[in-house]
């Protein structure tokens, strides 16, 4: 990777992404894309960052032409919840924004990061060290678009020879971005609310158990993905990758440890509770240990101590 273009860099991955791409491979060399100003001035500046829908292939083309990129991680999407909500403008980003970027890379022969979900199982996977290869029926429309990005990358791979690489996230937790949409929010809500208010309402049941991972570990697996051996890649589209899994009571509990008077109840959103009983409790992720080394970093104690710590900072609490 020497010059880097990141779609979706206002987003929960892309934030923090596009600050460690430009720490390892210089500011000027990391181009942050985003469909809306952003929030924080970190992206604008310390490097270029430019405004654009990636529905618009015309002026993508012309910004990797331009900066003359040869990596693409494309993170521009709407996620699970937002998605039920507008399946048709989810359809239009998810998978059109896509097509852009693959058509894109083919012509300036750029290699492409695209994350993959949880998501992209369905009911019909094993809930338990769900395998790399197995059953992928999603039954939400964000894994529907999910499962068609991992089949559209490997055709761009196998038809194009477009260097072509992605993750099965977990569900993340971070402590820059603020949650966008997804069923997995709860577990960085959780946190504000445990600083601010000592009581947290949850839309999730006690038990719902998912797997999930630390941002600085989603980081971390994505560059290290992108700058792997290409010859052991068996895989390349879509790694399955983990850290922990919980249900939001233990989560709950390992919160306690540190704020005692913190309570928790319980207010089920039917939506993204049908979301999180169709996606896997635990992935197996040995395809991706075994391929290129893959290993997180934090399990559920380090992430708890680090988020509260963190987000009491950025609420200026002690």
């Amino acid at each position: 990777m020497k010059k880097i273009l990141i779609t979706g860099a206002t987003g929960q991955i892309g934030s923090e992404l596009t600050i460690a791409l430009r720490e390892n491979y210089g500011s000027a060399n990391v181009v942050a894309v985003g469909h809306k100003k952003p929030a924080s001035s970190e992206l604008t500046q310390f490097g270029p960052y430019c405004q654009l829908d990636v529905r618009d292939a015309i002026a993508l083309h012309q910004l990797v032409e331009e900066n003359n990129c040869d990596t693409i991680f494309h993170l521009a999407a709407l996620l699970s919840a937002v998605a039920e909500e507008k399946p048709q403008q989810a359809w239009d980003i998810n998978m059109n924004g896509l097509i852009n970027v693959l058509e894109i890379s083919r012509l300036h022969h750029c290699a492409v990061f695209f994350p993959s979900s949880i998501a992209a199982f369905g009911p019909g996977a094993p809930a338990m060290d769900t395998p790399q290869d197995t059953v992928q029926r999603p039954t939400s429309l964000y894994g529907i678009t999910k499962v068609s990005g991992e089949l559209l990358c490997d055709y761009y791979y196998h038809r194009f020879a477009v260097d072509t690489r992605g993750l099965r996230y977990p569900g993340l937790v971070s402590s820059k971005a603020l949650p966008g949409g997804g069923t997995t929010d709860y577990a960085v809500d959780i946190f504000y609310a445990a600083i601010k208010t000592r009581h947290y309402d949850c839309f999730l049941h006690a038990d719902t158990q998912l797997d999930m991972m630390y941002m600085p570990d989603a980081i971390n697996a994505a560059i290290k993905l992108m700058t792997a051996d290409s010859q052991r890649l068996r895989h390349r589209n879509a790694f399955n990758v983990t850290a922990m899994s919980f249900t939001p009571q233990q989560l709950a509990a390992e919160i306690q440890k540190h704020i005692s008077e913190f309570t928790i109840s319980y207010s089920i959103d039917p939506v993204r509770q049908a979301i999180a009983d169709s996606w896997p409790k635990h992935m197996n992720d040995s395809a991706a240990r075994a391929e290129w080394d893959w290993q997180a970093e934090y399990n559920l104690a380090a992430m708890v101590e680090d988020m509260l710590a963190k987000i009491a900072a950025k609420c200026g609490n002690k």
